[in-house]
Order: C-alpha cells, then sequence, then structure tokens
C-alpha cells in the first residue's frame, strides 16, 4: 500500500486521501441511517397491529351498515355495496388470522375472528331470508348477527385497549433507545469528522514534508553551502522528481567547482613550470656564456683560421675548423632554445667528429635517423649533453673500444631518440639520481657546454609538460648504458 502511495503523484494523493475521507464519512452515515430506519421501524411496528384493529373495526362497520341500508331499501346498489364489504372483511379475517401468536393478546385475537367467521355467516343468512321474503328467519336472524356484532365490536375495543397501553410501554422503551442511539451517533459522527481532519492534516503533512525539506536545501544552496548532503527519497511524485533532480544540480555544481579549483591549480602549476623554465633557460644560457668564452670572437677566430687551412691546402685543418665552428654556430644561432631534431643530430655529428680528431678516432658512432622525423620541433642541447656523457663516464677508458649507437624510432605513437653506448654502465641507484634531477658529477669532471644531465630531463619536462620524457636503461656493470628521450 505503502508503495503504491509512493508511486502516485502528488494530485493522485491528495485525491486518494480526500476520497478515503468521504468514504468513511459516507459509511459512517449510512450506518447511521441504517440504525435511525430500524428505530423508526420498530416505532411504526408499536402501533401497528392497534391499525389493524381499528381497520377491523371499520370494516366491520362497513358490513353492519351495508347490511342495514339493503335491508331497508333492498336495492342493487345497496345489495353490491354488502358484498363489496363483506369481501373486504373476509379477506382481512383471513389475511390476519395467519399472524395469529399464542400470546394473551392472540388468543383474544383468535376469538374475534372466530367471531367474525360466525358474523360473516349470519349476515349472509339474513340477506339471503331478506331476499326469500321469509320475515321470521330473517328477523331472528337480524338479531343474532346484531347480537355477535356488538360481542366483535366489544372483544375489539377491550383487545385495541390492552395493546395500547401495552404498547404505550414498548413505545416509550424504544423512544428511549433512540435518543440513546442519537446521542451515540452524534458522538459517533463528532469522532469520525475529528478523525478524518486529524487523518487528512496528518498526511497531507507527510506529503507536504520533502517539499519543506527541499526549501531548507534551497536555502542552504543559495547561502552557498554546497556540501550538504540531501536525503534521497523513493517516492516518485512530482516532489520526488524535483528532489532527484536538486540533488543531481548540486552534485553538479559542486563537481563544477572542483573542477574550476583543479583548473586554477593547474593553471597555477603552469604558470609556476613557465617561470622554473624561464629560470632553467637563464641559467642555461648563463652556463653557455661561461662556458663558450665569447663564442662570437671564437666563431669569427675559427672561421678565419678555415680560410687560411683552405688556401694553404691543408684539407683535415679545415674539415676539423668548419666541424669546430659549425660546433659554436648552433651554440649562438639556437639560443632560443626551440629547434628542429635533424639540427640536434647535426650538432652530434660535429661533436663527435672534434672528439674522433682529439683522442684519433677512438670514438665509433652510427647514426640511424628517418627523414620523416628530422623536422619535429624540440629543445635545443639535450641530445649533445647526452652523448658527451656517454663519452665522458661510459666509453672515455675503453681505448678505442668505445662505440655509440644513436637511432630515431617510434613506440605506441611516441617518436624518440635512443643513444645507447657499450660503456662502464650505470648502477640502479645513479639511474635513480639521475632521474630524480639529484645526481652530481665529480667536482674536476666538466660538460664542455656547461649543461648538465638536470638541466636536460627539467628541460624535456617543462617542454612536454609530462614526467615521462626520459628513460635510462644498464643491464650492470661493463654493459653499457641506453638513454630514451621522447620528442613527442
Amino acid at each position: 500500500m505503502q508503495s503504491r502511495m509512493q508511486n502516485l503523484s502528488v494530485q493522485g494523493k491528495i485525491t486518494w486521501i480526500l476520497i478515503a475521507s468521504n468514504l468513511v464519512i459516507f459509511i459512517t452515515i449510512l450506518l447511521l441511517f441504517g440504525g435511525i430506519n430500524q428505530i423508526s421501524g420498530r416505532i411504526d411496528a408499536v402501533y401497528r397491529e392497534n391499525l389493524k384493529l381499528n381497520e377491523l373495526s371499520s370494516a366491520l362497520f362497513g358490513v353492519q351498515d351495508s347490511m342495514e341500508a339493503y335491508l331497508s331499501a333492498r336495492t342493487s346498489d345497496s345489495l353490491e355495496e354488502f358484498f363489496r364489504n363483506e369481501q373486504i372483511f373476509s379477506d382481512m379475517i383471513r389475511e390476519q388470522e395467519k399472524n395469529v401468536t399464542g400470546t394473551t393478546f392472540g388468543y383474544m385475537e383468535k376469538s374475534i375472528y372466530a367471531m367474525a367467521s360466525a358474523y360473516v355467516e349470519l349476515v349472509d343468512q339474513t340477506i339471503e331470508a331478506k331476499r326469500g321474503r321469509n320475515v321470521e328467519k330473517y328477523r331472528i336472524r337480524y338479531e343474532n348477527a346484531t347480537q355477535v356484532f356488538g360481542y366483535i365490536q366489544s372483544y375489539i375495543e377491550s383487545l385495541n385497549q390492552e395493546r395500547f397501553e401495552e404498547n404505550s410501554k414498548t413505545y416509550s422503551v424504544v423512544l428511549e433507545r433512540f435518543r440513546a442511539f442519537e446521542t451515540a451517533g452524534s458522538w459517533l459522527m463528532t469522532f469520525v469528522l475529528v478523525g478524518n481532519i486529524f487523518i487528512i492534516v496528518k498526511l497531507i503533512g507527510t506529503i507536504i514534508s520533502p517539499l519543506k525539506q527541499l526549501a531548507g536545501y534551497a536555502d542552504q544552496v543559495s547561502a552557498g553551502n554546497f556540501e550538504i548532503e540531501i536525503t534521497p527519497t523513493e517516492s516518485k511524485d512530482e516532489i520526488g522528481v524535483v528532489t532527484r533532480a536538486f540533488q543531481k544540480m548540486v552534485v553538479s555544481i559542486r563537481q563544477y567547482i572542483e573542477k574550476l579549483r583543479q583548473s586554477m591549480e593547474v593553471e597555477q602549476e603552469l604558470k609556476e613550470k613557465e617561470l622554473l623554465m624561464e629560470t632553467h633557460l637563464k641559467d642555461a644560457k648563463l652556463k653557455y656564456l661561461q662556458a663558450q668564452i665569447n663564442p662570437h670572437f671564437l666563431f669569427n677566430t675559427l672561421n678565419a683560421a678555415a680560410q687560411l687551412s683552405m688556401l694553404e691546402e691543408a684539407d683535415r685543418t679545415y674539415d676539423y675548423l668548419q666541424n669546430v665552428a659549425n660546433f659554436f654556430r648552433y651554440n649562438v644561432k639556437n639560443a632560443d632554445e626551440i629547434v628542429t631534431l635533424g639540427q640536434e643530430l647535426d650538432l652530434i655529428d660535429y661533436y663527435i667528429y672534434i672528439l674522433n680528431v682529439r683522442f684519433s678516432g677512438d670514438i665509433h658512432y652510427e647514426k640511424h635517423a628517418d627523414e620523416k622525423y628530422l623536422m619535429l620541433n624540440m629543445p635545443g642541447m639535450i641530445l649533445q649533453p647526452i652523448v658527451e656523457n656517454c663519452v665522458r663516464h661510459g666509453i672515455h677508458e675503453m681505448e678505442g673500444d668505445g662505440k655509440i649507437w644513436l637511432t630515431v624510432g617510434e613506440k605506441n605513437g611516441k617518436v624518440y631518440v635512443s643513444i645507447r653506448d657499450n660503456g662502464v654502465g650505470m648502477s640502479q641507484d645513479v639511474i635513480r639520481k639521475v632521474l630524480d634531477g639529484e645526481w652530481r658529477p665529480d667536482e674536476n669532471v666538466t660538460n664542455s657546454n656547461g649543461v648538465g644531465m638536470d638541466n636536460v630531463i627539467a628541460r624535456l619536462r617543462l617542454y612536454h609538460k609530462r614526467d615521462d620524457v626520459m628513460e635510462i636503461h644498464s643491464a650492470g656493470e661493463n654493459l653499457g648504458t641506453e638513454f630514451i628521450v621522447y620528442v613527442q
């Protein structure tokens, strides 16, 4: 029953309450009217026997009067009137004899009906004697009939009087009961009306209660409290629909505020990263300036030396000076830090050439790069510090057996550059420190360009806005090291 009520609309619930309350009142009124009709029937039945006796007396007088009228006038109309009254009287006797009981009043009624039957026979005989002109028989029968008429009338009056006295007592009792029933009915009707009002107010309050609760939630939300816990409702009426919609709205607003807060945090983090990027760039540029010893002057000097070597036909010296000049030209031209992958690979070629001239070709270098990747953008001065790290800390002491492999490829939709050597390898602790920016080289060993691995990793993370920008793998001591740098 409760689940059915929950499935009803507000209009349906109110309609159901009104119908139920009115039905209770209607049934109560029907019960009261039934009781009143029953008592009224008993009141009517109190004097019904007196009415029957009065009707019997009236019919008896009708027979007697119509007989005397015929005896006096001897007309067909009077005879017809006699027969009609006699028939009415006879039918009344037969009908009332069926309901005679064995009480004291019943015995008196039987006597009356017996005398009435004898009276009817005497009357018929009197009429027959009158019609047969038998004066002697007519006179005797008339006197007998008149005498019986007097007896019957006397019995009827006596019985009517006794019944009236008895019925008067019964009427008083019934009347008292009627008044008691009337009082009880009034109290019952009052109780039903008061109870109905109480139930209606209670049920309407139950229906309106979720609406009041929803109004309280709305006040809190309007005051800026979006963390309220809205009690779920199982009601499927309009109030339940509005409550669930309001709950979803509050959750959506709460999620929107949370997303806005996260967006502001991300924006703040991006600003901090931009400031950090600027700091790293300034630091890198400062180290470039410190390491290059006036690169413009050095670059111009190397260019002059290269031209002089070419005039003197010293080709190897010319190539060496040209590569050194290109190496420094890269540092001068790409101070903005955004270059292509092809430019970074060219810088590696210059750097390896210079080292091989210095170390008599001890460094073996292989490069595999598809041309389709060469125009991808990336931060400048990323790959050369890694190659330099492989040379200085990996294969420097291998006396001609050191080798470096550089491969450009693509994995899981990401373009990467793999720089691998066959040097001394790296321990897992050192790998962790390098990736976390905690590793520091020997104070006596410096990078030629002044850019450390921590700077390289930091600039890559700031550029790509993610942490997974580099991987370092080493199987163990003397098993080499592989650096994987993600370009995209």
